[in-house]
């Protein structure tokens, strides 16, 4: 029911924080499963997050485990269509419930839905596809073993930024893999069938995701360029000046609390646009209140509208990477 609610919102917010998004197949955002998207993890939950909103389909994500530790996360997160995936370093003892959440991975497939898994396991902001874990390809040879006819999509995601708001960003969507790859043979021991797999999806997604050393910049702008539009830039100069202005007051303090507290954990950009997605609402009726107690009018509401408008005008406005 949560995931239904938001979804539209988000939707609405993707248009400002994100500045441009590619898609080399538009496609496979109209998919049905049953569907395994096997990605690279970049950056934190703003992932999963920008998938489950243009994907057509509702998209059932594996998110790491100790974000489960609190009941009370535990059932937003569920409500979500998350579940928890342990590693070992969250606790052995709680390895034994990644066999739940494969098994409702299983009943997933079974209705034809979509899963998402972060082949490499972990979020670093990086342009670089890290070595896969195993939980992959258990779960595509879990799915084959009853017979499920699973197709495991590779997906790079690349941002131009980790830091910047406003992101450019290439979905890069790769060839399907499905049991009928010669080369997979689920009756093969369950190593050798593992690292087939893992060499096939690794060979994909070698191809979707950039390898570009954080010093370059130069290779950074090549690869997400957008050509200049000076006619736009005029255009959104005054709106965007006020977007701004009236934006600044909640975007300054959450971007210097996500900088102290989370930048070392690569979870910055992800909190940044998370906590605006949640307090933005609020902040909206605030200073439509302030508005309309000075000019005692009902058109104080306009801010509702005038303020996200705004706040387009000026991500597309601003200098970044053109």
């Amino acid at each position: 029911m949560l995931y239904k609610f938001l979804h539209f919102p988000a939707k609405l917010a993707l248009l400002i924080w994100c500045k441009y998004l590619r898609i080399n197949n538009k496609e496979i955002l109209k998919a049905n499963g049953p569907l395994l998207i096997a990605a690279n993890h970049p950056n934190s939950f703003l992932d999963a997050i920008l998938l489950c909103t243009i994907f057509k389909q509702p998209i059932y994500s594996l998110a790491r485990g100790d974000a489960f530790k609190n009941n009370f996360v535990a059932k937003i997160l569920r409500s979500l269509k998350m579940f928890p995936v342990y590693r070992v370093s969250e606790g052995v003892e709680n390895l034994e419930e990644n066999y739940s959440t494969f098994n409702d991975c299983i009943n997933i497939f079974k209705q034809n839905g979509i899963v998402l898994i972060f082949s490499e396991g972990k979020c670093i902001n990086e342009w670089h596809l890290r070595a896969l874990k195993k939980g992959t390809a258990r779960l595509a040879m879990n799915a084959w073993e009853q017979n499920i006819p699973l197709q495991i999509i590779p997906l790079g995601i690349n941002y131009h930024s980790f830091s910047d708001f406003g992101k450019i960003i290439n979905l890069n969507f790769g060839n399907i893999i499905s049991i009928k790859d010669n080369d997979i043979a689920v009756d093969n021991s369950f190593g050798t069938t593992v690292k087939t797999f893992n060499n096939l999806l690794k060979h994909e997604l070698e191809q979707l995701v950039y390898e570009i050393p954080k010093a370059n910049k130069i290779e950074i702008e090549s690869k997400f360029l957008l050509k200049k539009n000076s006619l736009l830039r005029i255009l959104f100069f005054i709106p965007a000046m006020v977007g701004f202005i009236i934006n600044a007051p909640l975007y300054a303090p959450i971007k210097h609390f996500a900088k102290k507290r989370f930048s070392k954990i690569d979870h910055y950009d992800s909190v940044v646009v998370g906590l605006l997605f949640l307090l933005y609402p609020f902040y909206l009726l605030l200073i439509s209140t302030v508005i309309y107690l000075f000019i005692q009018s009902a058109w104080a509401i306009l801010i509702f509208f005038i303020a996200p408008i705004c706040a387009y005008c000026f991500v597309h406005f601003k200098k970044s990477l053109y």
